[in-house]
C-alpha cells in the first residue's frame, strides 16, 4: 500500500460515513479517490455543473450556497473534516443544485462519479452503508427548509445555536467560527438583522453574548424559540 492510500484509509476509518466498514472495503475505496487541496475562497463547483463526483472534507471547511437572482447568498450547510457532501448528483448524474467554495485552506477528498460507481458494483456491502448515511443527510436539508420556511429570524438563529450546541456535546459555551454575513447567509437573513436576533435573544435572557463566544443560559426556552418543544 503507497504512503497517500494508507492515509487516506486511515483517515477514512475515523469518519462516520465509512468508520463500520472492513479494512479490504476502505482499501478498495481508497484507491478510487483522489486527494485535492485548496485555498481559501476558491471555488469546488458552481450551481448547474455536470456532477462529476463527492466530496470528503479531510481538513478545513467549506460552504455549499445558492445565490438568487438578485446575488443573495443562501448557505444550505457547512462541512468540516470527516463531512461529505454533493452525494446526489454523484450518484444519479445530474447537475449539482447548489454551488461549493471553500472557507480557509481546505483538503479534500473526491471520489469520482465512474470509478465509484464501478466500486460499488462490486462491493454492494459500501452501497448498504452509505444508504443510512445519506438518508441521514435528507433529513438535515429538511430541517434546512422547514427552519428558513417556518421559523422567523431568531428562531432560525436559536436553532443554529443549538445545533452548533449539540455538536460540542450539548456544551452551553459556543464559539462561533464564521463570519457575520456567513452566518447571516446560513440562516437566511441579513447581517443587520442578525445582530437584532442576537440582542433579542440577549434581552430574552436566552443567552450571553462576548464577540464570538456565546453562552446558552436557557436551553428550554431556547429550544421554544426554535421550535424543538
Amino acid at each position: 500500500m503507497t504512503k497517500d492510500k494508507g492515509q487516506i484509509t486511515n483517515f477514512l476509518k475515523t469518519t462516520r460515513l465509512f468508520r463500520d466498514l472492513e479494512a479490504e472495503q476502505l482499501e478498495a475505496i481508497a484507491s478510487v479517490v483522489r486527494l485535492q487541496q485548496y485555498d481559501k475562497g476558491k471555488m469546488l463547483f458552481w450551481q448547474g455543473d455536470r456532477g462529476t463526483g463527492f466530496f470528503l472534507v479531510r481538513s478545513g471547511k467549506v460552504k455549499v450556497f445558492q445565490l438568487s437572482g438578485g446575488g443573495k447568498e443562501q448557505i444550505l450547510g457547512l462541512f468540516e473534516a470527516g463531512e461529505y457532501f454533493a452525494e446526489v448528483p454523484a450518484l444519479d448524474g445530474g447537475c449539482f443544485p447548489a454551488s461549493a467554495a471553500t472557507l480557509e485552506k481546505t483538503e479534500i477528498v473526491f471520489f469520482p462519479r465512474e470509478a465509484f460507481l464501478k466500486l460499488l458494483e462490486n462491493q454492494p456491502a459500501i452501497a448498504i452503508n452509505l444508504l443510512s448515511a445519506f438518508a441521514r443527510h435528507l433529513r438535515q436539508f429538511a430541517k434546512i427548509i422547514e427552519n428558513l420556511s417556518l421559523r422567523e429570524v431568531p428562531g432560525r438563529l436559536a436553532a443554529y445555536l443549538l445545533d452548533r450546541s449539540i455538536s460540542e456535546n450539548n456544551s452551553d459555551i459556543i464559539t462561533l467560527d464564521i463570519s457575520k454575513g456567513q452566518l447571516a447567509a446560513f440562516v437566511g437573513t441579513i447581517p443587520e438583522t442578525l445582530s437584532r436576533s442576537f440582542n433579542k435573544l440577549v434581552q430574552e435572557d436566552l443567552i450571553l453574548r462576548e464577540g464570538n463566544e456565546i453562552k446558552i443560559r436557557d436551553r428550554a426556552s431556547l429550544k421554544q424559540r426554535a421550535g424543538r418543544v
